[in-house]
């Protein structure tokens, strides 16, 4: 998912549509989970980036984008800009930690 989100609309408030974004982000990202995973794969990782505009974009991690989208209602931005990408990832071994 690579989108910019508009959060001007002549009906719709602010607030509901923030909550909107969220509710797309947690829907995409469930139905990325949910696709089959590849032979050798044990898990779908996210590679995320934030920003305003797509060229201010910093990488973030997949829990932050609650924090992220709540300030960028704070400061009542009319748009930003998500990337959301699946990939396929192998678990490693914990080392052992030897007292």
């Amino acid at each position: 998912m690579k989108k910019t989100f508009l959060l001007t609309h002549p009906k719709i408030k602010p607030p509901r549509l923030f909550e909107a974004v969220k509710h797309d982000i947690k829907k995409y990202v469930k139905r990325e989970r949910n696709k089959k995973l590849p032979q050798g794969v044990d898990f779908w990782d996210f590679d995320c980036k934030f920003g305003s505009t797509e060229k201010d974009a910093q990488d973030i991690h997949l829990s932050e984008f609650n924090q992220f989208i709540d300030k960028a209602e704070e400061q009542q931005l009319t748009s930003f800009y998500i990337e959301i990408l699946a990939k396929p990832m192998r678990r490693t071994k914990k080392p052992i930690l030897q007292e």
